[in-house]
């Protein structure tokens, strides 16, 4: 049998849906809109001359060139975070068996904020660095004990014990959080600002710290997508098929958590765009992990810099935080999904 935790790729044949090439033409397209609108769009909208300007002639020091090029960071920002978001929430559910996983819905961004909140309070912490780190940490406890929790009992892990204990757990850490900053008002300040979620604050420093944690992460998900379609069919053909499933949990877990805990820790806890990016892309093309995670990268990028451009839109002369507009569309999506699919497994 084969110890790899990976299933060779002989026995789950790829086959190419037929509306892929369509489907990725459509989502790129989408992508180009997004950036251009990221671009031109918001408190102080720029005309097409100003954005050729600062995209091409750095020799142009106007008004609209500038305010271009203050946004480009935050689009490469946005396009990131949402990627690395939709392939945390492809692997959460293929991990889980669990169509309504989400890293905010399992706890995970909740976790991340405790350990940032902590570090805040009693460290001193104030730099992206030290947040990541912290962030990853409280990410990874929180799936742990999340998935411990839910697997215990007959069944073992069943789509609706692991979505109860993910929110009986987000609500705990909540109080937790809360009770640390009530007395600390400095804390409260610092906290309260990165607690919305937001990818306004996204700068080249910021993306230099994200990139090696998305390249691994990444990696880890296109690397483990033939052996989660076998996971897919259940713990025994997976076995059957050569895939150590103890193992490629763990893996993917993992690589789930990296990606959503560094996202956490720069933008704040972002929700929903896991399980929205995800679900737009089964709907589509259906369930195989090898077209499922890229696609949902994309569609991720596209959610997260749509919700983006609408926040400054709505808000302006300000802007609604990003981490807002998910919110507020994500959750009746969520309710409808669980009415539909009543929670049943993948």
């Amino acid at each position: 049998m084969n110890s790899s935790p990976v299933s060779d790729d002989k026995q789950l044949k790829l086959h190419i849906p037929k509306n892929f090439t369509l489907v990725l033409m459509s989502c790129l397209v989408l992508l180009v809109m997004c950036v251009i609108a990221s671009l031109v769009l918001g408190a102080r909208h720029v005309g097409w001359n100003e954005l050729i300007d600062g995209l091409f002639h750095p020799e142009v020091d106007s008004y609209g060139a500038n305010v271009v090029r203050k946004r480009i960071s935050r689009t490469v920002f946005s396009l990131m975070c949402g990627g690395a978001l939709g392939v945390s929430g492809a692997l959460m559910q293929a991990v889980t068996r669990n169509p309504i996983a989400d890293p905010s819905i399992l706890g995970v961004n909740t976790g991340a904020s405790l350990f940032v909140v902590c570090g805040i309070a009693f460290l001193n912490i104030s730099s992206a660095n030290q947040y990541i780190w912290l962030a990853l940490a409280g990410a990874a406890i929180t799936a742990v004990f999340v998935f411990g929790i839910g697997s215990m009992g007959r069944g073992g892990a069943t789509p609706i014990k692991l979505v109860l204990a993910g929110a009986a757990i987000s609500a705990a850490l909540s109080s937790l959080v809360t009770a640390i900053m009530i007395p600390r008002s400095y804390v409260m300040d610092q906290f309260r600002f990165w607690q919305v979620g937001s990818v306004g604050a996204g700068t080249w420093s910021g993306i230099t710290t994200f990139i090696p944690f998305l390249l691994v992460g990444m990696l880890i998900a296109f690397i483990t997508a033939p052996a989660l379609n076998a996971l897919a069919l259940g713990d025994d053909v997976a076995t059957g098929l050569g895939v150590r499933t103890g193992t490629l949990r763990l893996i993917a877990a993992l690589a789930g958590v990296l990606l959503c805990g560094a996202v956490t820790a720069l933008a704040g806890p972002i929700g929903f765009i896991g399980l929205l990016s995800t679900h737009v892309i089964r709907l589509i093309l259906g369930s195989d992990l090898r077209f499922l995670i890229p696609m949902s990268a994309v569609t991720g990028a596209i959610i997260l810099t749509i919700s983006d451009v609408g926040g400054r839109l709505i808000g302006s002369p300000g802007e609604l935080e990003v981490g807002v507009v998910t919110a507020f569309v994500g959750a009746p999506i969520l309710i409808l999904l669980a009415m539909k699919s009543k929670v049943r497994s993948l």
